[in-house]
């Protein structure tokens, strides 16, 4: 958690010294973008025998900030700070399982940005690596016949813990972004990192995935 604090306070420190230096170079300085929308999470477990089964998708949300950086007309570098609902879903029998995780993330997107037309309305395009830390979850037991039952996660990196709480990976963004400010846009987090704790023992390996939609204006 230290970790991702350190690299919010980075973020924001960086971005103000870079926007001076875009400024200067491009001639346009740094935009300040939010987008909110939904996620659509879930977990993908990698096996010894080649096969990677996947959990169901749950229904979370994400509020992303970020700065646009430029890089000359067309590029861009992306730092962001977001919050991001992360989990997936299971069924056996007449029994739903649901995992749901609050995240801290901190992407690094390099964006590419083609123009459409003459009104300010662009494709862009991008990736990047992000390092995310989760801050609170729940695991949901949901019985066809019975009560809903609801605990609290336990993160943690030895035997007795649910899950690492510390995730890294790459995103995959794209989108349209309208010459008023507005944007929508897609995205996919691939995880890759382990999300078992190391003494759970085993072989094998859980990550996250989520794709995502959402709405966003920059300025």
């Amino acid at each position: 958690m230290k970790t991702i604090l350190l690299l919010a306070a980075g973020f924001f420190a960086g971005t103000a010294a870079f926007s001076q230096t875009s400024t200067s170079a491009t001639g346009s300085g740094t935009k300040w973008g939010l987008k909110v929308g939904v996620n659509l999470p879930k977990f993908s477990s990698h096996v010894e025998d080649g096969e990677n089964p996947e959990t169901k998708t749950t229904t979370n949300f994400h509020v992303r900030g970020y700065a646009d950086l430029p890089l000359g007309s067309m590029f861009s570098i992306q730092p962001g700070v977001a919050l991001e609902g992360k989990g997936g879903k299971s069924t056996l029998g007449d029994t739903d399982f649901e995992t749901n995780t609050l995240n801290i993330e901190v992407p690094i997107n390099l964006v590419g940005k083609v123009p459409l037309g003459t009104t300010g309305t662009s494709l862009y395009l991008g990736a990047g690596p992000y390092i995310a830390y989760a801050v609170s979850g729940e695991h949901k037991i949901d019985v066809e016949d019975g009560p809903d039952t609801k605990t609290d996660i336990e993160f943690g990196d030895k035997a007795g813990d649910d899950l690492k709480p510390l995730d890294l990976g790459v995103n995959f963004l794209g989108g349209i972004q309208l010459g008023g400010g507005f944007n929508v846009g897609a995205q996919y987090g691939l995880g890759l990192n382990d999300l078992r704790p190391t003494g759970e023992g085993g072989s094998g390996k859980l990550t996250n995935r989520v794709l995502s939609f959402s709405l966003g204006y920059s300025f």
